[in-house]
């Protein structure tokens, strides 16, 4: 992008928001909800280009005074310097700027749903969903989220067969997305008497929480079941129908909860997951009609694409998708160190983008 076509850009910008500010302060309020959302994007952009433009107009105060130095050797030095170290921030702050303008996935600030199920590999790909699941229940309560737990199929050993949990927080999915894929362990299972190292895969999936404003259900398209919980071999643990199935009858997406005592409960659980899921379903037809527009994107949140290995007896991670290996298994396993291989996919991604805009 050109400086004078990126100059044009960020007038627009400013233009919009001052446009926005005089509509909320003249408005009847009916709008103003919706105003104040778009004004709230913008906010972070404009405080960027605030930063920059400020640092432009400090560079030409500077060239003004080396300028106006003739024979002053003390002020010529101090403008010099002056202009270095604006000449060293000026790429960062346009770098900042052009990132704040690449445009943002609708779902970024939103919560989300996370499910991870067991995969090939029967006890010990069980216990390595489990170890899943804590890796990300520390990493939400380090970054400051909140962790529910909406179902949970636990094998005899104390593994995950398949789990649903909500994560609230601001910008939990803009974190998580990529973590969606197929992550592979390679280590000794304590079910192995023999020593011998084991392949085995869990499958991670992530989903932007919906709103009913994100999805539209009508009545009839949706069915409801209700019928008794039972427990593991079919053995009845509620005498009364307060497990649920939703049927989405359009798409086929069956969501069945039985966690809760509470035909509510279950009820209110299953709607959320199902709403989750059919909003990522419309996303996915979205994303991938824009597919041949991002071949190098991080990779499709396709659940079959083998995104990461932890091997435990080298003590490294590595995400195939970036080829980055860290040699702290153990921390980012705990949750502690995850937070360095997110901000290294957020990095290759916004990278890409920002490339498709030369």
């Amino acid at each position: 992008m050109s400086r004078s076509s990126l100059d044009d850009k960020l007038d627009a910008i400013l233009a919009r928001r001052d446009e926005l500010n005089a509509l909320m302060n003249e408005g009847d309020g009916s709008d103003f909800a919706t105003l104040g959302k778009e004004f709230a994007t913008l906010e972070p952009v404009v405080a960027q280009i605030d930063t920059y433009r400020k640092a432009l107009g400090e560079r030409a105060d500077a060239e003004a005074l080396l300028a106006d130095s003739a024979g002053d050797v003390e002020m010529k030095a101090l403008a010099e310097e002056e202009l270095r170290q604006l000449d060293e921030r000026l790429p960062v702050l346009m770098h900042a700027v052009q990132l704040a303008l690449l445009p943002r996935d609708a779902a970024d600030e939103k919560s989300a749903i996370i499910e991870i199920r067991a995969g090939t590999g029967g006890d010990e790909a069980a216990l390595f969903a489990r170890d899943l699941f804590e890796m990300y229940r520390r990493f939400a309560d380090l970054s400051g989220w909140r962790m529910e737990l909406l179902s949970l199929s636990e094998s005899e050993i104390g593994g995950v067969k398949e789990l649903s949990a909500n994560i609230s927080g601001r910008g939990v999915f803009a974190r998580l997305k990529f973590e969606a894929g197929v992550h592979r362990v390679q280590r000794v299972p304590v079910t192995e008497s023999g020593g011998r190292i084991h392949t085995s895969a869990a499958t991670v999936a992530v989903l932007p929480e919906a709103e009913e404003v994100d999805v539209g259900i009508a009545d009839d398209d949706l069915r409801v079941d209700v019928f008794r919980a039972s427990g593991a071999g079919g053995q009845h643990v509620n005498k009364t129908e307060s497990a649920v199935r939703l049927t989405h009858i359009p798409t086929g997406v069956v969501v069945s909860m039985q966690d809760e005592k509470s035909q509510h409960k279950n009820r209110a659980k299953a709607m959320k997951i199902l709403m989750a899921r059919l909003y990522d379903m419309e996303r996915q037809r979205a994303d991938s009609e824009r597919s041949a527009e991002r071949k190098g994107q991080v990779g499709s949140g396709d659940r079959s694409e083998r995104i990461r290995t932890y091997n435990f007896p080298q003590g490294r991670v590595t995400d195939h998708r970036i080829n980055l290996t860290l040699y702290k298994l153990e921390q980012v396993i705990s949750g502690e160190a995850l937070g360095e291989i997110i901000d290294a996919l957020q990095a290759h991604d916004q990278a890409e983008r920002l490339a498709e805009t030369e």
